[in-house]
């Protein structure tokens, strides 16, 4: 991925809610699956670290992405964005 698209997905991640929430039992196979399945039907999509969560917000987001074969777009607070172009019908980089 380019540092300009990049930016671009950051620029249309700033304006989304977060869809998913990790907790205190971090990464779980049910967080993986569902993840998998909101980045197939919408691409790109924020998940928020809650507090009770005691690992880095950083390498929570490294290890779902390479869990469900996307990418970090970008990691902010406790907020991450994730990227995964949908092979079959790209709807936002093309």
């Amino acid at each position: 991925m380019t540092s300009k698209e990049r930016a671009y997905l950051r620029k249309l991640a700033s304006n989304m809610n977060a869809i998913y929430q990790v907790g205190k039992s971090i990464v779980t196979p049910e967080l993986i699956d569902g993840i998998s399945e909101a980045l197939e039907a919408r691409e790109l999509i924020k998940v928020n670290v809650l507090k009770n969560c005691m690992d880095d917000p950083r390498n929570v987001a490294e290890t779902i992405a390479e869990r469900t074969r996307s990418e970090v777009v970008e990691v902010k607070g406790r907020k991450f964005v994730l990227y995964r172009k949908n092979k079959d019908k790209p709807k936002i980089l093309q």
